[in-house]
């Protein structure tokens, strides 16, 4: 399981003059998505203990959760009995429905 990164200020600080410098037109687009790249959060691994509690948190089965992440059923089971486990994208879903609610992926 990854650690999440305690906030550095002083990096969101710089991150914050790019952008103005980038909006007033004096920072190349490239530039400014290094710096994007470099204030980018840590994606949090999820045990399958962790993936049924998240599911659970928000009181959905697995057909509903599975619906919500565009992935099936099957795949959610496997996912909480640890038989498989999420990809880097279904991770970022987690992360944001974790950090945000399901109302975060919800088709609108």
């Amino acid at each position: 399981m990854m650690r999440k990164k305690k906030p550095n200020r002083i990096l969101e600080a710089v991150h914050e003059t790019a952008k103005d410098l980038h909006q007033a037109g004096l920072m190349h687009i490239q530039t400014m998505a290094e710096f994007d790249a470099l204030c980018l959060p840590t994606i949090k691994s999820y045990s399958a203990i962790q993936i049924k509690k998240l599911r659970s948190r928000f009181h959905v089965s697995q057909p509903i959760f599975a619906a919500y992440l565009n992935t099936s059923p099957n795949t959610i089971k496997q996912w909480e009995q640890g038989v498989r486990h999420p990809s880097s994208i279904a991770l970022l879903l987690l992360n944001l429905i974790d950090h945000k609610g399901l109302e975060i992926v919800a088709y609108q």
